[in-house]
């Protein structure tokens, strides 16, 4: 390589690992579980979003399988050639009853998703308007649209309506995340609804962190609010609480209609593979049939959040299973993380440009498949480490 760019980046490197935000990257000798193998060490693990289990589900792993015996490795080609499978007509038709729409479309992924469906909403002349924490994915996919993206303030309605209230040019696309993924704060979604139906916008919600978490037996934000009919698209993932891969959309029969004709990661990236697709429409199947999960990871999250914010520890505003230990510097949130991980515990720092400068944290991700008896473990070693750093 050029060796101007590796002197580059090379002090880019250097400068990220000044700064304590240099990315450590672990890598897990196994699947995903309440504990997981790293350097042959078994830690108890509190970064992934696998909130209910079933990344490892046995029955999501059979269907996978089956999936792999019935159908093949890969899809073969994109969706509108030769890459539509019954498998992805099945789950799209499980998906639309689950999320109560008329129709929903799979995509690679949630980022993919967000990068299909916004710029094929709004164009040059068109007015997005979106929550300043979102999602990287949907300010990339804003990006790609050529609109005029305006920020409001986080969740400050009094902002939204201000902007609203302008003279903004073209078609406008009010877009918020669902749950906030570092606070873990729910979207005022009840609000923003009305609003847009009063300025007449578009409103699409980004429930990457919801499904799962909120409304009857996870189906959501919009499900949690009951707000079937009037949030214009849900975006989704299934790399979360599903514990697959892959992303969808859900709304209208004629929305639907439209991401197949105009949404390029659809046109022009391969299809989800089979067992991908298999152990998705599983996961649907067994949020569908009960909430025993769902209430597992509600109950977890509230026992963890207590037991830590009555140590001392600042939890932030989370309205979630999702826990943010806020530590603010981010060489000490890197520090803490370390001390964690010598005592068993895989929980990762979140600085910069995660998360604004200053507000550098151990993003706690709780799941179901955590038991009582790990959690204390967890808070145990929390509360020595704090000691250790002077945190509390």
């Amino acid at each position: 390589m050029n060796k101007k760019f590796e002197n580059f980046m090379g002090q880019k490197l250097a400068q990220l690992q000044d700064e304590g935000i240099y990315n450590k990257i672990k890598t897990l000798e196994g699947p995903q579980g309440a504990w997981v193998k790293i350097n042959g060490e078994k830690m108890l693990n509190f970064c992934s979003n696998n909130y209910l289990g079933l990344a490892n589900h046995p029955e999501t792993v059979a269907a996978a399988k089956t999936g792999l015996d019935d159908y093949g490795i890969g899809p073969g080609a994109v969706r509108t050639i030769a890459g539509t499978m019954s498998l992805h007509t099945r789950l799209e038709k499980k998906l639309a009853e689950f999320k109560k729409v008329e129709a929903a479309l799979t995509f690679q992924s949630g980022f993919v998703a967000n990068l299909a469906v916004i710029p094929a909403l709004v164009a040059k002349g068109d007015t997005i308007l979106s929550d300043e924490l979102n999602h990287a994915s949907i300010i990339d996919g804003c990006r790609l649209t050529g609109a005029s993206v305006t920020v409001f303030r986080h969740s400050d309605m009094g902002h939204l309506r201000e902007l609203l209230e302008s003279d903004l040019p073209g078609r406008k696309l009010i877009v918020t995340d669902g749950v906030f993924s570092m606070d873990g704060d729910v979207a005022l979604l009840p609000e923003i609804v009305k609003l847009a139906e009063k300025y007449n916008a578009l409103v699409m919600v980004d429930d990457a962190h919801g499904e799962g978490v909120l409304g009857s037996n996870g189906r959501g934000i919009v499900d949690h609010f009951d707000l079937h009919g009037r949030v214009d698209v849900e975006v989704g993932t299934f790399s979360k609480a599903i514990g697959t891969v892959g992303g969808c959309i859900a709304g209208s029969a004629t929305l639907v209609k439209y991401l197949k004709q105009k949404a390029r990661p659809f046109l022009f990236s391969s299809a989800v593979t089979p067992p991908d697709i298999a152990a998705t429409i599983k996961s649907i199947e067994i949020l569908s049939r009960d909430d025993k999960l769902v209430q597992k990871l509600w109950n977890n999250g509230d026992y963890f959040k207590k037991k830590m914010k009555d140590a001392g520890f600042d939890v932030g505003q989370s309205q979630t299973p999702i826990t943010p230990v806020m530590i603010g510097d981010e060489k000490q949130a890197s520090e803490l993380s370390e001390k964690l991980l010598d005592k068993n515990i895989f929980a990762q720092s979140i600085g910069f440009p995660t998360v604004p400068k200053g507000t550098a944290r151990i993003r706690v991700m709780i799941s179901a498949t955590h038991s009582k008896k790990d959690l204390d473990f967890a808070f145990e070693k929390f509360v020595e480490a704090g000691k250790e750093l002077a945190i509390i």
